[in-house]
């Protein structure tokens, strides 16, 4: 495909940082021509309320790329635009935004989607927590074409990771993306030449999961030490794994479980009562085995190691935290 006339001509639409590898990888494609990017409008961020653009805003404007932010895909003038521009894909990755019939039967050929599970395994909002929090062997990217349901569309073809268990959902967000990107030319490629039919899901094996709440991450010490260590993981960089530890006087501090390590409870303390307080372990019982915290982060303060931690906070054998 030497010719521009016969690239695919994509319109690319992502928004989380999964987004950006794959946008990376589709603006250094021979065989793609980017006719378009866009992307959720400036949200505001922090304690003054900054506008800040979202990942894939960020590297467009970085790297020179007009880049379009609607409130909505779904307005007129926004949809005619994307007609004038005659895209044969629209690629959506992490996006935001939910597309409507009319934008979904725009390309000549599909809205594609990247999705970041085993589809039909984790349809829903939180793809990348959920393996890591049920403790999954492994997860991986589907490529879907859209349809109006929720991830319920026919997949193109999926691609495995094989999980450590050391994964946190930030770093297996940036996993899953360039997995993506490593094989989204060669996808694209195949449905241009219709030799990649999309397969219908079975349905009847789909599990949803819904949108990640700040109180999903609070830790009940009468959990598994195993589940508690996996929220640590699961749940970063937010909300995080937390807890309240009880400074007495009716103090507590916020206390985000950052890295933490499953051991025995040797002593059969209570869940939540403290095994350990010294200057290299803090180790908290669980409702099975205990859980040694290796690093958090204090309300107000930056990451440190649970050592750290201690020798500016006293907390002693047998407390409860």
């Amino acid at each position: 495909m030497d010719s521009i006339k016969n690239k695919m001509r994509v319109y690319f639409l992502g928004s989380g940082k999964i987004a950006v590898p794959v946008l990376e990888a589709v603006v250094k494609s021979d065989n793609i021509e980017l006719v378009g990017v866009g992307t959720q409008p400036d949200q505001p961020s922090g304690r003054k309320k900054k506008l800040l653009p979202t990942p894939v805003g960020l590297w467009s404007e970085e790297h020179g790329i007009d880049i379009d932010k609607p409130s909505s895909v779904n307005k007129l003038e926004y949809r005619k635009k994307l007609e004038e521009l005659s895209p044969d894909f629209i690629l959506v990755v992490s996006f935001g935004q939910l597309l409507k019939k009319r934008i979904l039967e725009l390309p000549k050929l599909y809205c594609v989607n990247v999705h970041a599970s085993l589809l039909p395994k984790y349809r829903g909002a939180a793809p990348i927590v959920a393996p890591i929090l049920n403790g999954d062997e492994k997860t991986g990217v589907a490529i879907m074409e859209m349809e109006r349901g929720l991830d319920t569309g026919a997949v193109f073809t999926a691609y495995e990771y094989v999980m450590d268990g050391t994964e946190n959902a930030d770093s297996l967000e940036m996993i899953l993306g360039n997995l993506a990107a490593e094989n989204i030319d060669d996808v694209l490629m195949k449905i241009y030449n219709q030799d990649l039919k999309p397969v219908e899901q079975e349905h009847s094996d789909a599990t949803y999961v819904g949108k990640i709440a700040k109180q999903d991450g609070l830790v009940d010490w009468t959990y598994d030490a195993a589940k508690i260590e996996r929220m640590s993981r699961a749940y970063y960089p937010w909300p995080g794994a937390y807890f309240f530890l009880n400074l007495g006087n009716n103090k507590k501090k916020k206390i985000q479980i950052v890295k933490a390590v499953v051991c025995e409870n040797d002593r059969n303390y209570e869940s939540g009562q403290v095994l350990k307080a010294d200057k290299k372990n803090w180790i908290v019982a669980c409702g099975t085995d205990a859980l040694k915290i290796e690093k958090l982060i204090p309300e107000g303060k930056k990451e440190m190691s649970g050592a750290d931690f201690l020798r500016g906070c006293k907390v002693a054998e047998g407390d409860f935290v």
